[in-house]
């Protein structure tokens, strides 16, 4: 294992930028987010201020209030297999809904997109709540929360499988002999469960990384679960360092309860970002930024959170007492909501801006890259944290400046990497190479 107290950096690509108006920026196209030289040349970004990874969030419906802001449209693990072609290091992660796809689909796609990157991907897992993508895959109801996590670890256990289903040297290609492939290194799963039945093997030989890095943002019970028993790397939002640690806590002792070091997690909270030359510079960014906002999108999107009404939300006043915890939608989204609006005693119309717009459910640093970068610094050193998803606030001008001025500040204090030592995701997180279980079974069964 390599030296963990290495800072990770992310970029959540979220189209144009964390804030709901960012596309209006000026130097914002809004044509980008069906671009894909758009996403090239922001990984490129990336690449040159050595980030571990580009990450891309899905949706498979058209997002609310699409009158209003940009969304992601393109399928992410095509546009990351283009994103690929284009660069040489960056990792590439894509989510995917264990909810809408089938285990054997997502395992190939993934193994795919691992090979032709060579060993620089990750699939974010997700579970999905909402109607509408009921809806388009032939569905009358959402499936229900318990129901969504069972399926979904069942989901992950089979793509695990049939990614280990290849031993590393099954592939001979000997012309000498006519041995294309040595079958008894290729694994058939024979999997059947209450959710699904794959026999396997899969069809893609084994990656360069073994196997693609596992990603997953558990926030809810269910969910801290199936990220504590087999995510390498988790997604969480935190507003606060003492939330970050009880949430670190938490996840590392559930792991410890499955078996696994908790060592072998990367915790990475989200974190946007509106810098600038000056702390009032910044401020001042931030509330342009804010203007922007159609009141409109930021009130429905904020009660398609809280599962109510838009009327039932006042701009100008509290939210309403003792909101019930939504059963069947995300339960991680409603409680940061929630919790930001009581801690800071704020109306409807301050909660919609504390969340950038409506836009996010990640704290929020306005400020200098100095001030950004003591931040980050005091967040890592806590140990709570591996890193972050930086969402900067406009990702044509915000994620520049984070390259150019928050990195280098990182760097000289010597806790953020000046070049990539490897060229694997594995490899830029520090996580060790697995072995196939099925090679791992046959060497155990070999007499010492």
């Amino acid at each position: 294992m390599t030296n963990r107290r290495q800072l990770h950096l992310n970029l959540l690509f979220n189209n144009a930028g964390n804030y709901s108006s960012a596309w209006r920026w000026p130097d914002s196209d809004p044509g980008a987010f069906i671009d894909v030289q758009y996403y090239v040349r922001t990984a490129k970004l990336c690449e040159r201020g050595t980030f571990d990874a580009v990450f891309l969030a899905d949706h498979p419906a058209l997002s609310d209030y699409p009158e209003y802001r940009p969304f992601q449209s393109l399928e992410p693990t095509i546009a990351l297999a283009t994103v690929a072609a284009a660069t040489e290091r960056i990792g590439l992660i894509a989510t995917a809904s264990t909810t809408y796809n089938e285990p054997f689909n997502i395992a190939r796609r993934y193994a795919t997109l691992d090979r032709v990157s060579g060993g620089r991907v990750g699939w974010n897992v997700v579970t999905t709540a909402n109607p509408e993508a009921a809806y388009n895959f032939s569905q009358t109801e959402v499936v229900s929360h318990s129901d969504r996590y069972e399926r979904a670890a069942e989901f992950t256990e089979i793509v695990q499988a049939l990614w280990d289903s290849w031993e590393d040297d099954a592939f001979i290609g000997d012309k000498e002999s006519a041995r294309f492939i040595d079958t008894s290194r290729v694994h058939s799963i024979n999997h059947k469960g209450k959710y699904f039945s794959v026999q396997g093997p899969l069809n893609v030989p084994r990656s360069p990384q073994g196997r693609p890095v596992l990603v997953q943002a558990g926030g809810s019970d269910d969910g801290r679960d199936l990220a504590a028993k087999y995510a390498e790397v988790i997604f969480t939002a935190a507003q606060s360092l003492p939330q970050a640690i009880d949430y670190a806590n938490d996840l590392r002792n559930r792991a410890r309860k499955f078996g696994r070091s908790p060592d072998s997690i990367v915790i990475l909270p989200g974190l946007v970002t509106v810098i600038a030359s000056t702390e009032a510079e910044a401020k001042r960014r931030e509330q342009e930024l804010w203007e922007l906002v159609p009141i409109e999108y930021g009130l429905g999107r904020l009660a398609n959170i809280l599962q109510v009404d838009p009327d039932v939300l006042k701009l100008d006043e509290r939210l309403p007492e003792n909101l019930p915890l939504p059963v069947n939608s995300n339960q991680t989204m409603f409680n940061v909501a929630v919790n930001v609006a009581r801690k800071g005693n704020l109306t409807v119309r301050e909660l919609i801006k504390a969340l950038g717009g409506g836009g996010t459910m990640h704290r929020i640093i306005v400020g200098t890259p100095e001030q950004v970068a003591d931040s980050i610094e005091e967040w890592f050193l806590s140990g709570a944290v591996g890193g972050f998803n930086v969402v900067p606030d406009v990702i044509a001008s915000g994620l520049e400046t984070f390259v150019d001025f928050v990195v280098p500040e990182l760097r000289r204090r010597g806790i953020f990497r000046t070049e990539y030592t490897g060229r694997t995701l594995r490899e830029h997180y520090g996580l060790e190479r697995p072995e196939s279980r099925y090679a791992r079974e046959k060497r155990q069964a070999v007499p010492a």
